[in-house]
C-alpha cells in the first residue's frame, strides 16, 4: 500500500506527515534519531475504522527547517513538539486521538498530556520511560551533539543503531540495521542537534503518571537495553489501570523488530477501546 506524505502549514513551520485509513484517529510519534517512516508497518496494517497519522517531528525528516528559517523556529523542548501535535490535530479537525509514542515519541506524548490532555483519548507508550536524563545521560547527549556537528547524521546512525536494535534482530534480520540506519541518515545535523537538546532538557514525567486517567498500554521489547522492561513495569505501577506487554525477540524498536506482535498488542488494545 502506497502511503504518501502530506503536509500542513502551522504558524512559523510546516509539518509533514504520513496518513492512512479512515475513522477514529491514531497518532504515531516516532523515536530518535528516526522519522515517521518507522511507522509504515503499522500504517500498512491498520484495523478497519482507524485513521493513522504519523508526523515527522519538527526539524526532522520532511519537517526539516529551511536554513533561512531557523531563527526562533527550531523546537527546543518536548513541549514545542507537543504544541505541534496539538496544532496538527486542530488543523485536521480532529478532537482527540489514541497517541502511540515510542522512545522520544513517548516523551512527546507525556508533554501532550500536560499541554492538551483533551487531545489524548488513550495512550500507547512503547520502549519509553518517565524519568529525565541523568547527569551521565545528559553528557552523552552533548557528545552526540558534537558528533553531529563534526561528522553529520551518518555518524549518529553508526553510533546509535547497534544500541537500539535488539540482539535477536541483529542476528536474525541484519538487514533491518541498514534500514534503520538509512532512516536516521535522512535527518539533517541541525535537526538531530535540536532533538538531542529536547531529549537532554525534558521534564521528569513521573509526577504526571498517577494523574493519567485515559486507558494506557505499555509495550516494551524484552531485549530493550535503553528503556528496559523493568522501567516499563515501574510506569505501569504508577499509571492507574495500565497494562504491560513485553515483546519477545525485540529491542528498543519493537514495532519494527517484531511488527506482527506489536500489531496484535495494539489491535487488541484498540478493540477494547471500541468495546
Amino acid at each position: 500500500m502506497a502511503i504518501p506524505y502530506r503536509s500542513v502549514d502551522l504558524p512559523g513551520r510546516r509539518l509533514a506527515y504520513l496518513e492512512a485509513g479512515e475513522g477514529a484517529a491514531l497518532l504515531f510519534v516516532h523515536a530518535f534519531p528516526l522519522t515517521a517512516e518507522m511507522w509504515r508497518p503499522q500504517l500498512e496494517t491498520l484495523a478497519p475504522g482507524w485513521r493513522g497519522l504519523a508526523p515527522d517531528l519538527r526539524g526532522l525528516g520532511r519537517s526539516a527547517l529551511a536554513a533561512g528559517d531557523r531563527q526562533g523556529r527550531a523546537a527546543s523542548s518536548m513541549e514545542d513538539h507537543a504544541d505541534d501535535l496539538d496544532a496538527l490535530l486542530g488543523a485536521l479537525r480532529i478532537d482527540s486521538a489514541v497517541v502511540v509514542g515510542l522512545s522520544m515519541g513517548g516523551y512527546v506524548a507525556f508533554a501532550l498530556c500536560r499541554r492538551a490532555p483533551q487531545r489524548v483519548r488513550a495512550l500507547v507508550l512503547a520502549d519509553t520511560r518517565a524519568e529525565p536524563d541523568t547527569d551521565e545521560g545528559r553528557a552523552k547527549r552533548d557528545s552526540l551533539k558534537q558528533m553531529a556537528r563534526e561528522h553529520g547524521a551518518a555518524a549518529i546512525a553508526d553510533a546509535m543503531v547497534p544500541q537500539i536494535v535488539g540482539s535477536s534482530t541483529q542476528k536474525d534480520r541484519p538487514e533491518l540495521l541498514d534500514d534503520v540506519g538509512a532512516m536516521a541518515r535522512q535527518n539533517s545535523p541541525d535537526g538531530l542537534i535540536d532533538a538531542l537538546e529536547c531529549l537532554k532538557s525534558r521534564q521528569d514525567s513521573r509526577p504526571l503518571l498517577p494523574a493519567l486517567t485515559c486507558p494506557t498500554l505499555i509495550i516494551v521489547g524484552a531485549e530493550d537495553q535503553v528503556t528496559t522492561p523493568a522501567m516499563s513495569e515501574a510506569m505501569a505501577c504508577a499509571i492507574p489501570g495500565a497494562a504491560v506487554h513485553v515483546i519477545a525477540g525485540a529491542g528498543h524498536l519493537c514495532n519494527l523488530e517484531q511488527p506482527e506482535a506489536f500489531g496484535r498488542s495494539l489491535h487488541q488494545f484498540l478493540d477494547r477501546l471500541d468495546a
